[in-house]
């Protein structure tokens, strides 16, 4: 298990905004493909965003020009950028990560990746 630590989760009101950031301290993100995935007891897996080892991203088309994900590979550190948040938002969120050089590294694929952590929890409400 590649060990991966989320943080940043909270409450947030309904517009507002929250970035949650996952640290790997095993594997260079640049490397990996790395993603954000949410899930819980009311919703199936679903890929939220993904970015490959070039930098191109891919998003769930419920999060698409709300939440941006990028990387620092300096700091070896994940990142998701949600705003605009939305009460359908509310859930816990992972970070996910996977070695796939042919890919594919895009949102749909991320319920299929190997890693992931413990999970960082996100509620929106008015």
């Amino acid at each position: 298990q590649v060990p991966l630590v989320e943080s940043g989760g909270d409450w947030a009101q309904v517009g507002g905004n929250l970035t949650l950031s996952c640290v790997t301290s095993t594997y260079a993100v640049n490397n990996y493909c790395m993603a954000w995935f949410r899930q819980s007891p009311h919703r199936a897996r679903e890929g939220v965003a993904s970015i490959d080892t070039d930098g191109l991203t891919s998003y769930a088309d419920s999060v698409k020009g709300r939440f941006v994900i990028s990387k620092d590979n300096v700091k070896n550190t994940l990142y998701l950028q949600m705003n605009n948040l939305q009460r359908e938002d509310t859930d816990m969120y992972y970070c996910a990560a996977d070695y796939r050089p042919g890919g594919p590294c895009t949102a749909d694929s991320v319920p299929s990746l190997a890693y992931w952590g413990q999970g960082t929890h996100v509620t929106v409400s008015e």
